[in-house]
């Protein structure tokens, strides 16, 4: 496996970042948090081809304003779309079939 770039440690420090961030909030709003999480980053790096440096940089800045936001032990809650469901039960029937 090859040595990761600077770019690529960037965005999965700023992945474990996000998933830390979800330990902190409470309990019966970790599910909804880690969803969120993980929605977000697969949507942005499916949007964007991994050529265009100049793009991932503006989405690990705006991603990191927005974990910087949901960070703040006020926020403990947050809203999950219809699409976020939709794309859980479709990524998890595709892991058990995997299996």
């Amino acid at each position: 496996m090859s040595v990761p770039s600077g770019l690529q440690r960037e965005v999965l420090a700023l992945y474990r970042r996000a998933l830390r961030m979800v330990r902190t909030k409470p309990p019966h709003t970790q599910d909804k948090f880690s969803l969120f999480v993980r929605y977000m980053f697969h949507v942005q790096a499916s949007a964007v081809s991994p050529r265009k440096v100049s793009a991932i940089e503006h989405l690990l800045r705006r991603t990191r304003r927005q974990i910087e936001l949901y960070e703040n032990p006020s926020i403990r809650d947050c809203h999950i779309s219809q699409d976020m469901r939709d794309w859980e039960q479709s990524h998890r029937r595709c892991h058990s079939q995997a299996s």
